[in-house]
């Protein structure tokens, strides 16, 4: 039988949640690059819009949650990178920017990020 320690078990959810996020993060590129090529009124526009508002309330709630282990400052980062890109993607969605590369290269630093 085999006996995992706590700490191995612990780091292993660790891994997997990271693994879960770029996956994520890595969708919500997808769907955006897949946006600009349909263009900002497509249906496809929309999906990414909306998964990515979902992706990043999702990431906003984790992230102010006391059991999240990050360090204050770069928790606080991350929300204030979460609301800039819910708020350029409500902006694009009321047509008054296309900035999906703009979302799509902040996404991607982040993703890039995880360890």
């Amino acid at each position: 039988m085999y006996q995992f320690s706590y700490a191995d078990v612990q780091e292993d959810d660790v891994t997997e949640s990271k693994d879960r996020e770029r996956q994520v993060l890595d969708r919500s590129i997808e769907m955006l690059q897949l946006a600009i090529n349909k263009g900002a009124s497509s249906q496809e526009a929309t999906e990414a819009l909306y998964y990515v508002n979902r992706v990043w309330i999702r990431l906003i709630e984790d992230l102010g949650s006391a059991e999240n282990q990050l360090d204050d400052e770069l928790r606080a980062n991350l929300i204030s990178i979460g609301i800039w890109i819910i708020k350029e993607s409500e902006r694009i969605r009321h047509r008054e920017t296309d900035n999906f590369q703009g979302i799509i290269d902040i996404t991607k630093m982040i993703r890039d990020g995880l360890q």
